[in-house]
């Protein structure tokens, strides 16, 4: 039910049952896409609601509106790469491929391709680059 989805919880409880929907569990909250201790879960649920809970906070809208300052349209990795970057203030190539899914040395152009796009559209200070490391720039 969330298979591929990386997300963070400290409850031990919480952890198993994420597991058993198929959800990538991690030991530290990091390179996550949800951060579970920051959702407010009030009472049982039903998996049903934790996938739409987890799904609102996989989406990104918000994050991209700040970004942007109003609502864009991007493909998923344009969008996951942005967010990435927002959330973390900046990561290594390596660190960019394995959040999105990728082995950190797998020769994928995919991660290059969409930052070079991202750069095009809104300019070469868009996404910066030091010392080998990402990060949002200006537009």
């Amino acid at each position: 039910m969330l298979t591929g989805v990386r997300i963070y919880s400290s409850d031990a409880i919480w952890r198993q049952i994420l597991r058993e929907l198929n959800a990538v569990v991690l030991d530290a909250p990091e390179q996550h896409n949800v951060n579970l201790d920051n959702i407010s879960i009030h009472g049982p649920i039903s998996a049903l609601e934790l996938k739409s809970l987890v799904i609102k906070a996989t989406d990104g809208g918000d994050i991209l509106q700040k970004i942007f300052g109003r609502d864009v349209c991007l493909s998923q990795i344009k969008s996951k790469i942005l967010i990435l970057l927002y959330k973390t203030g900046g990561m290594t190539g390596g660190e960019l491929k394995q959040s999105l899914g990728y082995a950190p040395e797998t020769s994928t152009h995919a991660v290059d391709t969409a930052i070079y796009q991202l750069r095009r559209t809104y300019g070469t200070n868009f996404i910066k680059n030091t010392n080998g490391v990402y990060s949002i720039g200006e537009l």
